[in-house]
This record gives structure tokens, sequence and C-alpha cells, in this order.
């Protein structure tokens, strides 16, 4: 007895929910505007998505930037971010699992589920569409496309055809692909060489043998010669919903005392690190969200050097609100904790030898600064800026630097490394004469008077070995009443030691010394 060939099993009904254009829309989520005029998306000097006002002027996807420019000059041209994709169609995922579980996120704007559980809960799949198409409208995203057939690929194709809703029958893929280009199938080799021998069609390439394709193609075209014929049996693979990390409590009176918050935010915070920590992930930075009775919001992110503990996050809660001060004149009625950066929860984990000696001196500064507050340990960091005394910042234990001038900004006649070691709070008086023993001064110009012999600072003159400068600092030149004018020097004295010396309107003064 010959035994039968076996046979695929047959495609399951798949619903496809499509948005064309998706990372502009996503891009107009983020910014919160209408994308009612013409705007591009562009990667690698190439639009990958556009509006429908550059549609309707003439710019497709694929084009260069510079094409598509000359087409609309008016085009705003917006670089393509996947993050921001992928982040601002998480609501719609979340909305689609709300109705049907088991969602498969093809990419950002392109989403599928299986459409029997939908379909046979309402009575329809066009009814199962509508609905779906219904919540994602409430959300504020207009636009969305709906394909249903049998398998993926084949719900892929209705969905970019015309129509918010297209429902191919059941056993009818191979007639609906049929006429469609071989380009559909989304192969460089395939749609170049298909058409130059004379095959433009997917039906046209679903007619070839199977035999003479695979002696060709090998194995990926055998799978693109199924998929052109309507024989996808690839099943959707629901995703994994992330888990829910953060955590709000609300108070009820409203608290009005910081110990009082402290008392009873410990059991969220636990429950905030017990789920970061079922997670397998390890908070590296929280947001921390108060809400008072008359409408206040008070809002920081915190960072730590390592990660965050139930005890640490409730003193970043009492910190916060000990520095609200006169902001908040009401009680507090909710708390709500964001992990706003995570990280892998193995890199956190002690070794054979414990977490060694930077984590102890982390320890050590954390329980210090508990008891001190939060600015009662503080580390120096370098700043941005022209003077050496406002390029010193001190950061509380565990911030970023936030505060001061941007360290990465051009700042003309800043002091070159090596930087001295003892920079003066205040500076000090200070004399620098040239050979007829008068003091080296600037001219309207902006030019030192003389050449550097003698340095004298605390009372004591001493000869100048070696001198460099002078290197002119100029700033604030739009503003009349802070305009500064001045010119630095390094000195070498007879005692070997180098000082660096400011002159200005005001006078000669030592800014620090190089020890």
């Amino acid at each position: 007895m010959t035994p039968e060939p076996d046979t695929p099993p047959p495609a399951e009904r798949c619903l496809v929910l499509w948005f064309p254009g998706w990372p502009v829309t996503a891009w107009a989520l983020a910014e919160a505007v209408v994308p009612d005029h013409p705007i591009a998306v562009v990667a690698a000097n190439r639009v990958v998505a556009c509006s429908a006002a550059a549609d309707a002027e003439g710019v497709l996807p694929g084009q260069r930037r510079r094409e598509a420019h000359s087409r609309c000059p008016t085009l705003r041209v917006v670089a393509a971010d996947p993050a921001r994709d992928a982040r601002e169609f998480e609501p719609v995922l979340e909305a689609v699992e709300h109705l049907t579980p088991g969602v498969q996120q093809v990419r950002p704007g392109l989403c599928a589920v299986r459409s029997r559980g939908l379909a046979g809960y309402l009575g329809s799949e066009a009814e199962a569409a509508e609905v779906l198409l219904e919540a994602i409208a409430n959300l504020g995203i207009p636009g969305g496309r709906i394909g249903i057939a049998d398998g993926l690929f084949t719900a892929q194709q209705a969905a970019l055809s015309a129509g918010p809703v297209r429902v191919v029958p059941p056993g009818g893929s191979g007639g609906f692909l049929a006429p469609l280009p071989v380009s559909r199938l989304d192969d460089e080799t395939l749609t170049t060489l298909l058409p130059r021998l004379g095959v433009h069609t997917l039906g046209g390439f679903a007619a070839l043998e199977e035999a003479l394709v695979r002696d060709r193609f090998g194995e990926q075209g055998v799978r693109l010669h199924a998929l052109a014929a309507g024989r996808d049996t690839r099943p959707v693979q629901p995703r994994v919903p992330p888990p829910e990390l953060v955590r709000q409590v609300s108070f009820e009176p409203p608290l009005v005392l910081v110990d009082q918050v402290a008392f009873a935010a410990r059991a969220t915070a636990e429950d905030f690190i017990a789920g970061l920590t079922a997670a397998r992930l390890a908070c590296t930075e929280v947001r921390v969200e108060l809400s008072g009775d008359r409408d206040e919001l008070l809002v920081r992110t915190w960072l730590t050097p390592s990660m965050f503990d139930a005890g640490a996050v409730l003193d970043r809660v009492r910190w916060q609100l000990q520095a609200a001060g006169d902001r908040l004149r009401s009680g507090i009625v909710s708390l709500r904790l964001e992990p706003a950066a995570t990280d892998s929860l193995a890199h956190h984990t002690p070794g054979l030898f414990g977490l060694g000696p930077d984590e102890r001196v982390h320890h050590a500064l954390s329980r210090v600064q508990a008891m001190l507050g939060h600015t009662g340990v503080v580390t120096p960091r370098i700043g941005g800026g022209r003077g050496l005394a406002e390029r010193q910042v001190l950061v509380p234990w565990g911030d970023s630097l936030t505060g001061g001038a941007p360290l990465a900004r051009p700042w003309p006649g800043q002091v070159p490394a090596p930087l001295p070691a003892t920079v003066f709070a205040t500076p000090h008086p200070a004399r620098l004469l040239d050979a007829d023993g008068e003091q080296v001064r600037l001219d309207a110009r902006g030019v030192a008077t003389g050449v550097p012999v003698r340095f004298g600072a605390a009372g004591r003159h001493r000869q100048v070995l070696a001198w460099a400068g002078p290197w002119p600092v100029e700033e604030r030149t739009w503003d009349a009443a802070r305009h500064r004018r001045a010119c630095r020097y390094q000195v070498l004295d007879a005692d070997q030691v180098a000082w660096l010396v400011v002159i200005d309107d005001e006078g000669c003064r030592v800014e620090a010394r190089y020890d």
C-alpha cells in the first residue's frame, strides 16, 4: 500500500492590523502634533515613511532626501527613531490585547492576531475588524487598516490593499495573491531576477514547478514559492506582555508629615523592588511622583551608582519631600514609583568574593547620606565655563552632573590641561611687574602692556623664571553690565612654584596654584 504524501496543515485565519507610514504617526504622537503638513522620516539619507500631504506632493518611500526636497520644497524632514516607533506602538498592542489575547508584533505599525477567537465571539470576522478599529480610534490613532485571510502573509497583503478592512474568504488566498507583483515577497534577488524571466506576478511565480524553484533559488525560494501560492503555515507567535513594574499607592486621608509618607510607602517600595527582582532587573534610575491634595505634582528622577533597594527608594521619597519646602502647601494623596532605567540583575549579583571595594564604598557613603540628607555627601565634578572656580561643581552622591554650564560646549579662553591642583575660591590679590617695575595691565585693545619679570603675592616678591601667555578671555560681549575682558598668565617663580594669574580691569589676582 503506497503511503499518501504528507500534506501541509491548513493555514489558520489571521487578522493583521497595519498603520501606513507609522514612523510619521509615531513622531506626531511623541510631539503631540497633527501631521497635516508634508513630513518625511529619513534614515541613511532615504525616505522610509511620509505623511499623506507629502505623498500628495510626490514624495515616496525609498527616495533620496534631495529628490524628496525637490518634489516638495516645504517638506519637513525627521530623523528615524526605531525606539520611538516601538514606544508609541505599545498602546496599540495593549488595546488589541485587551480585546483578544495573543498579539504578535511583526514590526512597529504592524501586528497580527488569530481571528477565530474574536470573530467567534462577535459573530463574524468583519465585525471583529470593526471593533478593533473602533478601539484604536479611541486612542486617537487614525488610519488603521485590517486584512483577514488564511495565513500571515496573505493577511498582510490584504491589509496593504485599499480600504480599511479587506477579508479574503477561506481558500481564496491563491486567487487574491495571483495579480500582485513579485515585489510583495520583499526579496531583492527574486524581485530583480523574476521580471527578467518574464514572471511579474505572484501567480506567475506560483505556477512554476517547485523542483525548478528549488534548483534555482534553494530552500528560501521554495518558502517564498509557497507564500506566493497562498500556502503559509506559519502560526501567529504571541508576544509575552512586558511585566508591570510601576507601583502606585494612594493615601486617604492625605498625609502631611514626611515620616508619615515614608512609613506608609514602605510596603509599596518593597513591592516595587520585588517586582523588578522577579523580572531579573535592577533599578538604576527611579522616577518618583508625589501628588498633593491641591493638585500639586512633585516629580524627580533619582540616580544611584549601583542599584536601588527599598530603603534607598524611601530615602529618595523623604528627600524629595524635604526639598519641596513651601512649594507643597497640602497633604500628599498619592505616590507613584517608576523605573526610569534598569539593568540586568546579573550585573549586580555578588560574586564569589563579594562585590569588591567599590561596592563597599558605595554602601558606606549611601549610609552616611541617609543620615545627613541628600546633599550631605557630595562628589566633585568638572563642569563647563572659562573660570576655574565656576568649573568646580559639587554633585550629591549618586546623582549625575545636571547643573552648571555644559561641559561639551566650546569655551574659548578656557585654561588648557593640565589643570592646576589648587583653585582658590576667592582669587588672591597679586602683582605682576615688568622690567620698569610697573604693573602689567591690559590696554584698550586687550593687549598686555609689558613682559612679566617679577611676581608678588602674599607680601612676597619673587623673580619670574618662566612664563606663558597671555591667553585672552572675553565673555558676555552682548551684555554691557556683565561684559568681562581679561588675560591669563602661567608664571613660574624663583621658588619653583607655578601660578595661574589673571589680569582684568579690576587688577591682578592669583586664580590657582600648580602643585
